[in-house]
């Protein structure tokens, strides 16, 4: 397990990509299980059938826990998400020592086993090890937010990144009902024990942080360094 610089408190963005740019994902089975992944496998609880004990207890389809479970006990507190076919984006607060490499030992293991099973596959289904970078200010983390929940989800628009861009309204509401990232977590479409909200809403409104995304994407109000820092190549 790697050993991070960070400590508890600190906020951090990872991210993890497919081995040569590959899927990490290919169909919507793939996509909800991720997010059953995010919300059960941040726990210090680890059942050894976590996937069986979900459907003998019939909330497979949910995110609710098994009755018989402990309760959670979080390694971190996930704050947003975004997944896209060949790689995801989190933007994770460390509340224990060692809870992201922890989080993100059991959610590379547990997607890579799930994907070499279902698709007969063989070998590393990512690029290494994830990347992680500390953010160590309130304005880079509401960049870093916006990137990973808006525009990754920009990135997957069914008209493309491009139309989405110049058409930010409609595609915020698209991008709102996007079931695999958090933005629609903030603005009330989801309820789901994925993410914390507490911190980014205590930021923003849901008006003010649109209109903070709708600056970010059409790239008027962006740090010099943002693109660097957000392109996953960081240590």
């Amino acid at each position: 397990m790697r050993k991070e610089l960070f400590s508890v408190g600190s906020y951090v963005h990872v991210v993890q990509r497919g081995t040569r740019g590959l899927p990490i994902v290919r169909d919507e089975t793939d996509r909800f299980r991720f997010l059953l992944m995010l919300t059960h496998f941040n726990d210090s609880f680890a059942s050894p059938n976590w996937y069986r004990d979900l459907y003998e207890a019939h909330v497979h389809k949910t995110f609710e826990r098994p009755s018989h479970w402990p309760e959670r006990d979080a390694h971190v507190l996930l704050m947003a998400f975004g997944l896209v076919e060949n790689h995801f984006h989190l933007l994770l607060q460390e509340i224990k020592d060692g809870g992201i490499a922890r989080f993100m030992h059991r959610l590379g293991t547990g997607m890579a086993k799930r994907f070499n099973e279902r698709y007969e596959e063989k070998g590393s289904l990512f690029q290494g090890s994830y990347c992680a970078r500390t953010i160590d200010d309130d304005n880079y983390f509401r960049y870093v937010s916006a990137y990973i929940q808006v525009k990754n989800a920009f990135d997957v628009h069914p008209n493309g990144y491009d139309w989405a861009r110049n058409n930010f309204d409609e595609a915020y509401e698209w991008a709102s009902a996007y079931p695999y990232s958090s933005l629609g977590d903030y603005v009330g479409n989801f309820d789901r024990p994925i993410v914390d909200k507490e911190f980014l809403s205590s930021l923003y409104s849901p008006n003010d942080y649109r209109e903070f995304a709708r600056d970010m994407i059409i790239g008027r109000n962006i740090p010099d360094d943002f693109e660097l820092h957000t392109s996953g190549s960081f240590e």
